[in-house]
């Protein structure tokens, strides 16, 4: 944490986007997804097609972003039952913190820390939680 706090004290850091419109800008169909039922499970994309979602990490730290977010903004039980993977949640949170570090990884260098934030939300906004990794 102390880590993170020095880089605020020091710079403006800038966050990436919107992961989910910018995975739909791709135009996914139903076999990226990995079938017609998680079609529209945009964390699911991480196992099915996790070149979609580095694709997304990748433009926003090549422009510049210090931060990404992985792709567990509807990693939850709750919402992931909605297409019958709530088994998968901590499956899905691993992964995409891991493919997200990997990205975040091959943009730092000394001079420059990416850093690389897990965020999660349900639909019912009985959870929310954050974590940072560096």
């Amino acid at each position: 944490m102390s880590e993170f706090l020095e880089l605020l004290q020091n710079k403006i850091l800038v966050f990436d986007g919107a992961m989910g419109t910018s995975l739909q800008n791709q135009n996914l169909n139903e076999d990226d997804f990995g079938g017609k039922e998680f079609e529209g499970c945009n964390e699911y994309l991480t196992i099915s097609k996790p070149s979609s979602v580095e694709k997304v990490h990748e433009s926003f730290l090549s422009v510049g972003c210090d931060i990404i977010e992985t792709n567990t903004f509807g990693a939850t039980n709750i919402v992931l039952s909605e297409y019958n993977l709530q088994n998968l949640s901590y499956e899905l949170n691993f992964k995409s913190s891991q493919l997200a570090k990997k990205i975040a990884n091959g943009f730092s260098t000394k001079k420059k820390k990416t850093i690389c934030l897990w965020f999660n939300w349900s639909n019912n906004k009985t959870s929310f939680t954050t974590s940072y990794f560096i």
